[in-house]
């Protein structure tokens, strides 16, 4: 599912959460969620 892609895909990169989401300019906390399948709306 897309949330074992954001996953797998930020691993595959050697980017940690943090350095993700700066990237994506949004808070760690967003792509914990993306990642856990957990709406953020």
């Amino acid at each position: 599912m897309l949330n074992e892609n954001i996953r797998n895909l930020r691993k595959a990169k050697g980017l940690s959460q943090e350095e993700l989401a700066i990237k994506l300019n949004v808070v760690r906390q967003t792509v914990s969620k993306w990642e856990k399948d957990i709406p953020t709306f």
